[in-house]
């Protein structure tokens, strides 16, 4: 791969790979300033070649890519930084990460404010801080990029402020209802509301209701197929998916 100049190299992660051919990479991308995107990492595999190592999930790149077509070709690889170290918990959860983007996001739509946000994220995995308020607020960030931000402060029946002391169902179109017999949703307090809402953290009981929660609002927009990384998690820790945990 030619080395280009600074000005063509653009920050990524790869979401996902997969063996092509012989020697090369079909790469999954999420970069800044290009959204998600597939490239052809060509002869990456080659003995001697350094590329395959820094074509892992979780650690920042510079890359620069030609063509114009649906996949594209890799052009230059450089480390950008130390890879995210995930171990335990965090390393399915990262995976999650990367599996809801890869199911949510068009291609070639830039979401620059989401990328920053996914890094911060990944910092937050690396450092063994609370999964289950990290993937939450990511899942909320992720849903308002893609304009189907939740509505968790006013309540649908009235515009009136949900108050913590208070019960409401959830309703996917709607937000937040006073629980009735014609609601239909799972059923939060309003102090798990009012937490994802400022992005503050989630304790005790509340991480139950927000993942109930964001599975709810989510299950539309995953369609029907499991998600692999749940599959993952049970299979390396025999206990609940991340986001049922």
């Amino acid at each position: 791969m030619s080395a280009p100049s600074r000005h063509e190299l653009f920050p990524a992660f790869v979401l996902h790979r997969r063996e092509y051919g012989d020697t090369s990479l079909l790469l999954e991308i999420l970069g800044a300033g290009q959204g998600r995107c597939a490239a052809i990492a060509k002869g990456a595999r080659r003995p001697r070649r350094t590329a395959s190592a820094l074509l892992q999930p979780f650690q920042p790149l510079w890359l620069a890519m030609t063509g114009r077509g649906e996949v594209r070709t890799l052009t230059a690889v450089e480390e950008a930084g130390a890879p995210f170290r995930l171990q335990g918990a965090s390393l399915p959860a990262g995976f999650y990460l990367n599996e809801l983007l890869l199911r949510m996001l068009a291609r070639h739509d830039p979401h620059d404010a989401l990328f920053v946000f996914y890094q911060s994220t990944l910092s937050h995995l690396a450092e063994a801080g609370d999964l289950e308020t990290a993937l939450r607020h990511f899942e909320c960030r992720l849903l308002a990029e893609l304009g189907y931000g939740l509505r968790l402060d006013r309540v649908a029946d009235d515009g009136a402020p949900v108050t913590a002391e208070s019960v409401y169902v959830y309703e996917r179109e709607r937000g937040p209802c006073r629980p009735s017999g014609a609601a239909r949703g799972p059923r939060v307090s309003g102090a798990t509301l009012l937490a994802l809402a400022h992005d503050e953290p989630l304790t005790g009981e509340q991480r139950r209701e927000a993942r109930t929660l964001l599975r709810h609002v989510l299950e539309p927009h995953l369609g029907d197929r499991p998600l692999k990384s749940r599959e993952l998690y049970r299979r390396w820790f025999a206990t609940e998916p991340i986001d049922e945990k």
